[in-house]
């Protein structure tokens, strides 16, 4: 088995994938003392492995760690021998919440990918990692997000797509580095206004739940340049409204005047309220700058400016609707 050894010139990677590696193999693996203890990153996927025996913990200055696409079931107790051990990705295997050992939350990891498993709760051992910075568990059988992911304060990623999810709790607004958030593919029905504390979310994907409206607070998010809204009661509701009810004869008028008159014409993102539920943003078109000033007729037009001008011009750069 001088292969494995021989498999990958850097003395402080080395990658066992595909090699039908099963629980008795990897232990027997000829691989010399002095190179387990010089490997850094360490490739196990696209084997047969069931279990994670103690023997992995040989490689004792194992930093990455990367299991996917076994048919893992059991993370041994001495995996928190690994003090460097910083990054562990395990996607797509058999583990569920009995999986792991109970001090599994003493590592010092920082990125943790345990997508493509089998979880019905996330594990509460997750939540004692507080160095934690990418979380994923998508693709499992997550029901809810516990109110104590709010210890993760480190987090900038999290990923949730593709469970059960039905409700956000408004916990989740206590991480204030978190920047990209995954959500999409469940059955989310509201998002808390709390939200709107994520001052660092740049990327929110709410795609494929059960949305039927937004709270107007999702404006204060000022980091905020993507919002994945597609496949929502509220969008498809929107997008048929606007199929199927043609414009007005003078509203076709005056798109012609516009077009006629106004090619130098002044454009920026509108919100607009509908119904005082929630608010899309659409793309106004005006003959000069001033045009935007609210009318002082309406005090209604003072509200909506206000929340205007708290927008920046280069917010939300990309709304999936469709």
């Amino acid at each position: 088995m001088e292969i494995f050894e021989e498999a990958n010139s850097s003395e402080s990677v080395l990658d066992l994938s595909r090699l039908s590696l099963n629980d008795l193999s990897f232990d027997t693996i000829n691989v010399s003392e002095k190179r387990r203890k010089d490997t850094k990153q360490l490739y196990l996927c696209y084997n047969r492995i069931t279990v994670l025996q103690n023997s992995i913990c040989s490689f004792s200055n194992l930093e990455f760690l990367d299991i996917s696409n076994n048919a893992l079931t059991v993370v041994c107790e001495d995996i928190i021998r690994l003090t460097n051990l910083k990054t562990l990705i395990a996607k797509n295997n058999r583990l569920n919440e009995f999986s792991l050992p109970k001090h599994f939350g003493s590592l010092q990891l920082e990125v943790l990918n345990f997508s493509g498993n089998r979880f019905d709760d996330m594990p509460s051992q997750c939540l004692q990692l507080l160095r934690l910075q990418s979380l994923s568990l998508g693709g499992n059988r997550l029901k809810s997000i516990p109110a104590e992911i709010d210890n993760l304060t480190s987090l900038e990623m999290l990923y949730l797509g593709g469970n059960q999810i039905s409700s956000i709790p408004a916990e989740l607004a206590n991480l204030p580095c978190l920047t990209y958030l995954v959500l999409c593919d469940n059955r989310i029905q509201s998002v808390p206004p709390q939200l709107h504390r994520l001052h660092s979310l740049r990327s929110l994907s709410l795609h494929n739940n059960l949305l039927t409206y937004l709270p107007r607070e999702i404006l204060s998010l000022i980091q905020l340049q993507e919002l994945s809204l597609r496949g929502n009661p509220l969008v498809v509701r929107f997008i048929k409204d606007m199929t199927y009810d043609p414009p007005s004869l003078l509203e076709l008028a005056g798109r012609t005047v516009k077009r006629v008159y106004f090619d130098s014409c002044v454009r920026h993102i509108k919100f607009v309220d509908f119904c005082g539920k929630y608010r899309l943003p659409l793309m106004h078109y005006l003959c000069s700058p001033e045009c935007s000033s609210p009318c002082s007729s309406n005090p209604q037009s003072d509200a909506d400016s206000d929340d205007d001008n708290s927008v920046p011009a280069d917010r939300l750069q990309r709304v999936l609707l469709g």
